[in-house]
């Protein structure tokens, strides 16, 4: 790093590019943040800080926390808001960043190119009367779910920093505000094509499509038909991802189109939790009164956000509509077994199967079957199991088979071992921890209890002297969890 990055935090390493803003004006708004009182830095991310070329060391303290609150723009920042509409529980509305602003693209010294964006900096032409602000429970809890996703192994953005803003937001109540640093792959979602496609604009679907491409699937540009192109490879990340979520018990809880990022990373950490007991119909969200989101709806809602980008792609798939439509379902039909594939592959892992046979369906299935009927901790019940130990004895029978199955591969024990330990989480953010965490930091601006399970969370799939505290399912009797948007 420069002598220069080290005294100002403005040029600690930032290296930006704007290749979306130079995109038409119809995808962005030009617009700055809007300053704040007294910005505090809260949390800050050092390791991910290096990973982006940044000097952390410049990137501490008040003058730092003035730039991750707007109130100083790193050099070479040319903010925006992007532009994009979403369908919100099944029903199509316009958005935008109502609450956030992209300051640019930070390239990395290894080549790679990351969204810098500050979510809660004040309003934009997109606000539709909001007040473009955050509060800071909530942004905390995007930067240790996120994290925690990272550390996981899942496709995820990332947090960069947490500011206070010396100012309250109001909602139900005053609450202090807060502003996020958040890192992508990009912003592009299935929404941002959506917008385009009702605005009825094939030239800004042709650039999406275009621009999309050359960002995230460069090894399929040139291919004869970029849209088709761009279907399949968006359709495979997130056949992927959501069998990712599935295997580890993630409910991201608003699973609308706009919050569908298509560089296959999960995005959007509002209503989100984790399952204790196994239980397909889990909701946490305080809006999703009809279970859309549910845990186990989870792969049928990427399907059907699959199919409305596949409709906002049709008139650039294909001159022909009928042509365009024939093409899009060929791919659409594709989903399911894409998604069986990467789930299966993710559950044997956890059964430490490293080969494949017809019948492990039906052995994952009657797994699950036990720890919906036994409401056994899902996480836990995967990482204790032991092909060395004793049955319990409600599981003799699937233990017996597990066994067995076992006995068919040519691995060793300790081989499977290792193969379970490393898909099985030891510790993740259970509900009940991070609303203590949470709790702790808002309301008594008590931060030791977010640092200490964000640390444990650092090492998912690690037992430490820590780890106890963090493996034990909320107390009987506690109320259900419930999870708010944010907004």
């Amino acid at each position: 790093m420069s002598e220069a990055s080290t005294e100002d935090p403005t040029r600690a390493g930032w290296s930006f590019d704007h290749s979306y803003a130079r995109l038409p004006q119809a995808f962005h708004a030009r617009v700055n943040p809007t300053p704040v009182r007294e910005p505090r830095l809260v949390i800050f991310n050092p390791t991910l800080a290096i990973s982006l070329g940044l000097d952390p060391e410049a990137l501490r303290g008040d003058e730092a926390a003035a730039v991750f609150a707007g109130n100083r723009l790193p050099e070479g920042a040319d903010p925006i808001a992007q532009a994009y509409a979403g369908h919100q529980f099944g029903h199509l509305t316009r958005l935008g960043d109502g609450r956030a602003i992209l300051l640019g693209e930070q390239q990395t010294p290894d080549g790679r190119r990351y969204d810098i964006q500050l979510k809660g900096p004040g309003r934009t032409p997109y606000s539709r009367g909001g007040d473009g602000r955050a509060a800071l429970g909530p942004m905390l809890r995007e930067y240790l779910i996120s994290e925690a996703m990272h550390a996981l192994g899942i496709p995820t953005t990332r947090s960069l920093a947490v500011v206070t803003t010396g100012e309250p937001v109001f909602r139900e109540e005053p609450l202090p505000g807060a502003i996020l640093t958040r890192v992508a792959a990009s912003h592009i979602r299935v929404g941002t094509f959506v917008y385009f496609a009702a605005l009825g604009d094939i030239e800004g679907l042709q650039r999406l499509t275009g621009y999309t491409l050359q960002r995230h699937f460069p090894d399929r540009v040139g291919s004869g038909n970029p849209a088709r192109a761009l279907l399949e490879s968006v359709l495979e990340r997130q056949a992927s991802l959501v069998a990712a979520w599935q295997c580890v018990g993630f409910v991201h809880g608003v699973m609308n189109t706009d919050n569908m990022a298509l560089s296959g990373e999960t995005i959007d950490y509002g209503p989100c939790a984790f399952i204790d007991a196994y239980d397909p119909e889990a909701v946490f969200s305080s809006i999703d009164h009809q279970g859309r989101y549910a845990f186990g709806n989870q792969p049928q809602i990427v399907g059907w956000n699959l199919a409305r980008f596949a409709e906002a792609l049709l008139p650039v798939l294909h001159a022909d509509p009928k042509q365009g439509v024939a093409l899009a379902q060929e791919v659409i039909a594709g989903y399911p077994e894409r998604f069986r594939s990467h789930w299966l592959t993710g559950m044997r892992s956890k059964l430490g199967l490293f080969t494949t046979e017809p019948e492990d369906d039906t052995l994952i299935g009657d797994l699950l079957d036990h720890q919906r009927a036994e409401r056994a901790d899902f996480t836990n019940t995967f990482r204790e199991l032991d092909p060395l130990a004793p049955a319990d004895a409600s599981m003799a029978d699937w233990y017996g088979r597990w066994t067995s199955r076992l006995a068919r591969q040519s691995q060793s024990p300790e081989e499977v071992t290792r193969l379970m330990h490393s898909r099985n989480p030891r510790i993740i953010p259970r509900n009940h921890r991070v609303g203590e965490a949470l709790e702790a930091a808002v309301r008594k601006s008590d931060l030791a209890p977010f640092q200490h399970l964000l640390a444990a969370l650092a090492s998912p799939y690690v037992e430490t002297r820590d780890s106890a505290r963090y493996t034990e399912p909320p107390p009987p009797g506690s109320a259900p969890c419930r999870t708010f948007c944010g907004t």
